[in-house]
């Protein structure tokens, strides 16, 4: 009876050791996927900060051009959404799954509330001619052209970003819902959040970048 009891606790500990091996490299997997995605963003913001360089005035006068209340706003929205995936996970942790789940659907409220705003932003645009090759665009200076061209490329990459991590949390609520990310096993979850802090930072310096310039 004392083999048998040895044996079980052998068992149930190589398996814990298993699950906390295959978390590490999730989370390790995770962290070197942002990386990437940092390289990707810095790729452009270098070329952002030297086309800044060269066209000063010209930035400055085609950033006039954005709303910058629209920029704001989108700004608290994403920062509150990162708020409420921190929350969601927390709640994950103290086996409060309604609650986690009411926190993550905030956050893809949130997330929907900032793709609809960035629609409306492009599409005024786009009726007021200003778009690459557009007749209005086509009217501004080189720098005017270049700053716009990044504003596009950017903020539609992150635009797109953001449903990926929207499509990641969708996941991770069917998830907790069927109890596959519970209170002691919830590192994708935690690996979602990561990647959702990511898009929120990347908007932290596209904001003052595109709608801040003087």
């Amino acid at each position: 009876m004392s083999n048998d009891s040895t044996d079980v606790t052998i068992a149930k500990s190589e398996s814990h050791s298993h699950v906390h091996r295959d978390d590490a490299g999730s989370k390790m997997g995770m962290w070197l996927f942002l990386f990437t995605e940092v390289l990707l963003f810095g790729g452009m913001f270098l070329a952002y900060a030297t086309y800044r360089f060269m066209y000063p005035q010209d930035f400055v006068n085609a950033a006039l051009r954005l709303d910058p209340i629209l920029g704001a706003v989108n700004t608290v929205i994403l920062l509150t959404s990162s708020l409420s995936v921190v929350l969601s996970i927390t709640a994950l942790q103290k086996n409060k799954k309604n609650l986690s789940l009411v926190y993550l659907s905030i956050t893809m409220l949130l997330a929907l509330t900032f793709l609809v705003i960035k629609y409306f932003e492009w599409s005024h645009k786009f009726e007021l001619g200003i778009y690459p090759k557009g007749p209005a665009l086509e009217s501004f200076a080189q720098g005017g052209k270049l700053f716009f061209g990044l504003y596009y490329l950017m903020t539609g990459l992150h635009g797109l970003h953001v449903v990926i991590g929207m499509t990641f949390i969708g996941f991770m609520m069917y998830f907790i819902s069927k109890n596959k990310q519970t209170a002691h096993n919830h590192q994708r979850t935690e690996n979602a959040g990561l990647y959702w802090h990511l898009v929120d930072l990347i908007w932290i310096f596209l904001f003052p970048l595109f709608y801040l310039v003087h």
